[in-house]
This record gives C-alpha cells, structure tokens and sequence, in this order.
C-alpha cells in the first residue's frame, strides 16, 4: 500500500474511534467499509484486534452510568453466534465477503435510523446478543443488534454499557476467529500500525462527548457508512 493510502486509513480510524467515543458504537461501522475499499487487507479483523482497549477505556470513563442488567444474556449469546459467524467465514471469500459486510452494515444503518426500540427480557437480550455475535465475527460489526436494547437510555449509559459488553463479546470473537486459525500476521501488523490513531480518535472523543448531539453524530454514522457500503456492493459487482 502507499503512503497516501495509510493516511487515510490512518484517519478513517481515528474519525471512527471519535464517532464511537461520543456515541457508543460506530467504529467498526464506519472504518471496515471505507478500510474494505481502501485495501482489502485493512479489514475487518484489525479492527476487531484493537477495539478492546477502545471499549474498555470507554465503560471505565463513564462507569457510573453503566446498566448490566441482562448482560450475562448478552454475552452467552455471542458464543453461538460467533460459531454462526464462523460457519458463514467458511463459504464466504472475495467478492462475497464484500457483498456480506456491505448487507450487515446497510441493515445496521436501518436498524439504527429506524428508532426502533426492543422490550428487554432474557430471550431479546440473548437473541440480540446471537446476531451481535454473529456479525462480529463476519464483519467485525457487533454494535447495531446490541444498540436496540438500549434505545432509551441516556447517552452516557448507552456508551458504558455497550462499551462493557463489547469488551467481553470481542474477546470471545477474537478468540474463536484465534482458535480457528482465521487471524493472520498481516492482521497483527496492520492493527499494530492502526492502534495508535485509534487512541487517538479517542482523546478526541473525551471533550466531545457533552458537546455534539448524539443525533448528529448518528447521522454521520448512517451517512458514511451507507456510502461505504454502497462502494463494497458496486466494487463486488465490478
């Protein structure tokens, strides 16, 4: 890749890391289908290998306002979830692997637009947790099925409770991608080299947080990566 390329993708995931900072979820959103289009080597599972320390920061800085509850719910259903993401690993490669990550995020941006807002028991919080899990796995994108439990909570709720199940629900994806030999050491170099703007992104995201409105910032989520996606789909057709 050129150094113009590295850049870019270099901003793409601090602006990323930002968006999610402030709002709660977004990273993966934004930064795997333009880093997709980018170089197919820049993702999706870079951003997988450095979101932790993203998530973890994120629910120790507002953990005041944390929610649990049903996160033990959550987080069991990533396990099989991430066993469904693997299956579909095994059939999807090349030009599909575009198509998929490109349906995932376009159906997370009309997941998110739509308001629409999930009564929470153990079945919601678990089968939300089997998609988020899924997704993850494929795509790297875990934070649309988990953000409509929390549609009705305050903005520094959403953040550390999604940023506390993210923590756990990404390690386990990472573990079984790990354990199914589907992390390669391009992978690890290329985290490596994003890492340091991922931090980046979210220093910037501290002061930000009470200043922009969660709506417009959402708006730029759905906004580029629909944009994002709609490359990958015109790039596989090609």
């Amino acid at each position: 890749m050129s150094a113009m390329e590295w850049m870019v993708a270099l901003v793409v995931t601090a602006l990323a890391a930002m968006l999610q900072g402030v709002v709660g979820l977004g990273f993966a959103m934004v930064s795997v289908p333009i880093l997709s289009l980018i170089d197919p080597r820049l993702a999706p599972v870079p951003q997988l290998l450095i979101t932790v320390p993203l998530t973890v920061s994120m629910a120790w800085r507002e953990r005041q306002a944390m929610d649990l509850s049903g996160a033990a719910w959550i987080i069991a259903g990533r396990v099989p979830g991430a066993l469904i993401g693997l299956g579909f690993l095994a059939i999807v490669t090349g030009a599909a692997l575009d198509v998929m990550i490109a349906v995932i995020v376009l159906i997370a941006v009309a997941i998110i637009a739509s308001g629409y807002h999930v009564s929470r028991h153990p079945g919601t919080d678990f089968t939300a947790g089997v998609f988020s899990g899924t997704s993850s796995l494929v795509a790297s994108i875990g934070g649309p099925p988990l953000a409509l439990l929390y549609t009705n909570a305050e903005g520094e709720t959403i953040r550390s409770s999604l940023a506390a199940v993210f923590s756990v629900g990404i390690l386990i994806t990472v573990g079984v991608r790990a354990v199914s030999g589907n992390i390669t050491a391009s992978d690890l170099r290329v985290a490596a080299v994003l890492f340091p703007a991922l931090l980046v992104g979210y220093l910037l995201s501290n002061p930000l947080k009470d200043r922009v409105t969660n709506r417009q910032l959402k708006t730029a989520i759905l906004v580029l990566s629909s944009l994002a996606a709609i490359g990958l789909l015109i790039r596989a057709a090609g």
